[in-house]
């Protein structure tokens, strides 16, 4: 039987992990990529540093920062030195930071890097191939996640200033694994579904990797091949991915292309409803879509 007697509380045990800790790695050098990193008011950093194989949390004092030449970002490669610690109240380990230096770009952003200029090689950011939006779109297809913000804030806008318009959405996962190839396979079936005036294809913001899905080639080329004309909508004003690129306009955010689509000029009169069609059909016909589509939402215009 276990020893009452050996028992620690969850304070005690985080005190001697602290102490281990903290007696044998004063200071140590580490390598690696910025994730997650914000810059609140307070001045301090906060980051992961983090490799294929694991990740750690990172603080960067005010009085420390001010130092550093320019300011990190995810994806960035940095070499770090500072002081191992235990942040008692989570019980959570952190590296303090006193010194960071650029490595390099990160191999995400590297990656990104050499699509982008792949795919510039190959005329796909060209203007010239930039079609225009057309007046007043009676028909929206959206290629999103169903029970993420952006599709929410697309809605909300919609309703308001342009409820003759009818939706159709293609849910997806917008990260992870097989998140890319989603995200493509939506825009194949919406272009054969027909009869979409313009497509959104987006997600509300997260970090570098949150976001990557819109930076595969794979999207890229789904939205280059689209007969619709796409509005790119990926995370907030100053996230930029390669399907901002490519699509046929940018928004800074869900928000703003559904803005887009509603113009200020409509002068409709009233309709009777707007509809929001969801369909996850594996293969797609005009005919199966509808048969399998279900209504999530539907409100009266008076």
């Amino acid at each position: 039987m276990t020893d009452v007697s050996q028992k620690l509380t969850v304070s005690g045990l985080v005190a001697l992990l602290q102490e281990v800790v903290e007696t044998n790695f004063v200071t140590v050098t580490v390598e690696g990529e910025i994730s997650n990193f914000a810059a609140p008011a307070s001045g301090h950093w906060y980051f992961t540093l983090k490799d294929s194989g694991s990740q750690l949390r990172g603080v960067m004092f005010r009085s420390r920062n001010r130092l550093v030449e320019s300011l990190p970002r995810d994806g960035m490669q940095v070499v770090c030195s500072g002081t191992v610690t235990v942040y008692v109240a989570r019980g959570e380990m952190q590296l303090v930071v006193d010194s960071l230096a650029h490595g390099g770009q990160g191999q995400l952003q590297a990656a990104f890097e050499e699509l982008k200029e792949k795919l510039a090689s190959e005329g796909l950011f060209a203007l010239d191939r930039k079609r225009p939006l057309p007046n007043f779109p009676q028909s929206v297809g959206i290629v999103t996640s169903a029970t993420g913000a952006a599709i929410h804030d697309i809605l909300n806008i919609l309703q308001r200033r342009a409820p003759d318009v009818r939706l159709l959405l293609k849910p997806v996962r917008v990260q992870g694994d097989g998140a890319a190839e989603e995200i493509a396979k939506a825009i194949d079936d919406l272009n054969q579904y027909g009869g979409l005036d313009v497509l959104i294809v987006g997600r509300g913001g997260g970090s570098l990797e949150d976001l990557w899905a819109f930076n595969e080639e794979v999207v890229a080329r789904a939205i280059a091949g689209s007969e619709v004309p796409v509005i790119s909508a990926v995370g907030h004003e100053t996230d930029f991915t390669i399907a901002d690129l490519v699509a046929d306009l940018r928004a800074p955010t869900p928000s703003a292309a559904a803005e887009l689509v509603a113009k200020t000029d409509r002068n409709w009169k009233h309709t009777s409803i707007i509809s929001l069609y969801v369909c996850s059909l594996v293969s797609i016909s005009p005919s199966t879509w509808l048969a399998n589509a279900w209504l999530v939402l539907k409100a009266d215009s008076s």
